[in-house]
């Protein structure tokens, strides 16, 4: 008699146990509004998470590659513009002064314009994007042109890549010596060699060459910078395209796993009104028959 009442009191606790675990189990569900709280309640459903946390974790990355690239692209391309703005400025002065007409007060006025011009294309291409010079290569801690100075390329022509998405990589910089070359002691008739020539040419009075080679390789070099917005441009576009491609997948990766983690509020407060009531009940009925077991285990 004494076993069995003994029995029965212990089978009773243990059930009332496993009836406030559930309920516990219930309360830090509504707490932190997690399906899963702790890896054993889903093991499953754990790693499922945990891979979802890598995908989306994976996607952010992406996303500030993408910013990061696009924001160097549009540098890049702002410059590109005013080097593109001072050069029509070139092309104005050219057309005015290359005339036989033209005095040479107004020749050597244009000059010192043009100069201050170079300086300025020198700048532009001297532009800096979070303290990196964007137009250097990957020797981003160096000025590719010095200005008031020579008219040497000083970075180099490696690129800089940013990975967009798995396996996809897309240059964020661009290669501005094949405009800019290297000035008159290279004499490469690129756009600082062709820009010193049609100073000193209109020092000189040469007229012939201002109104005819200076002009066409001075057209041909617009049409390498044409030609480098157009990449930049592309690029870009690529970037955008990429930018909604990796929203999407963050949406949509975000939403399994929600569906993963996040419990049901009003199933869970349900589920734990259900439990709490069926676990008062039981404690009711269990206290009864502790009290009667411990009677019995006292005769």
């Amino acid at each position: 008699m004494r076993i069995t009442a003994q029995m029965t009191a212990r089978t009773t606790v243990r059930d009332l146990q496993g009836d406030l675990a559930q309920l516990s189990q219930l309360q830090r569900k509504m707490s932190s509004g997690k399906e899963i709280t702790k890896p054993s309640d889903d093991p499953y459903g754990t790693g499922r998470a945990l891979g979802l946390h890598g995908e989306v974790a994976g996607l952010q990355q992406y996303q500030k590659n993408v910013d990061d690239g696009t924001a160097w692209l549009n540098a890049s391309d702002t410059a590109l513009g005013k080097i593109g703005d001072a050069i029509n400025r070139v092309r104005e002065l050219l057309i005015r002064v290359g005339t036989d007409s033209a005095g040479q007060a107004a020749r050597d006025a244009a000059a010192s314009e043009v100069d201050q011009l170079i300086e300025t294309i020198k700048q532009e291409a001297n532009i800096q994007y979070a303290g990196r010079y964007v137009f250097a290569g990957t020797a981003t801690d160096r000025q590719p042109y010095q200005l008031l100075g020579p008219d040497t390329f000083n970075g180099n022509t490696d690129r800089i890549q940013r990975e967009i998405g798995p396996g996809v990589e897309l240059d964020v910089n661009t290669d501005i010596s094949g405009l800019f070359g290297n000035g008159q002691a290279a004499g490469d008739n690129r756009l600082l060699d062709t820009l010193r020539d049609i100073a000193d040419n209109m020092r000189a009075g040469r007229g012939d060459d201002l109104r005819g080679t200076d002009i066409a390789r001075l057209d041909a070099n617009v049409d390498v910078l044409n030609g480098i917005r157009a990449d930049v441009g592309a690029r870009t576009n690529r970037m955008e395209i990429a930018d909604g491609r990796l929203s999407s997948l963050e949406e949509n990766s975000i939403e399994l796993l929600s569906k993963v983690e996040d419990a049901d509020t009003v199933k869970t407060l349900i589920e734990y009104t259900t439990q709490q009531a069926a676990y008062n009940m039981a404690l009711r009925a269990g206290s009864n028959v502790v009290q009667n077991s411990l009677m019995d285990f006292l005769r």
